[in-house]
């Protein structure tokens, strides 16, 4: 099932919503520290390997981090082939003064901004989808 293409309509519904938790991004060795902890993402890098946890495991496995994160999802389902969308919100946060580190799964995006910028995130994110319906 495709995702949506059309920039306009990714914006207008987007449909950000905020992820219970706190999130941290913790660089490993190996998968084997996780001791059977499935990670809400990975990504293998030539220095390591990247996992995003929920905090309290990390806290659980002992793992390093400096980063706390809230996790927003867009809820519209967009295409892996989209363009401008990441762009169009990326730009808004740093607009804003917001950092994003952005998650593309195969239905939505998921964005992790700082913990104390997730309330600022989001109202910056719904202002550019209402801004987007006005157009």
């Amino acid at each position: 099932m495709a995702g949506e293409t059309t920039l306009s309509l990714l914006i207008r519904d987007m449909s950000p919503i905020l992820n219970p938790g706190s999130y941290v991004f913790c660089t490993l060795e190996s998968a084997a520290q996780l001791q059977g902890c499935e990670p809400l993402g990975s990504f293998r890098e030539r220095e390591g390997l990247t996992a995003i946890l929920e905090r309290g495991e990390a806290d659980r496995l002992g793992l390093a981090y400096d980063y706390h994160a809230a996790w927003i999802t867009l809820e519209v389902h967009s295409s892996l082939s989209a363009v401008g969308l990441t762009a169009a919100f990326a730009a808004a946060l740093a607009q804003a003064g917001i950092s994003c580190n952005v998650v593309a799964g195969y239905f939505h995006d998921h964005l992790f901004v700082a913990s104390k910028d997730a309330e600022r995130a989001l109202s910056t994110l719904r202002a550019l989808a209402a801004n987007a319906q006005a157009e």
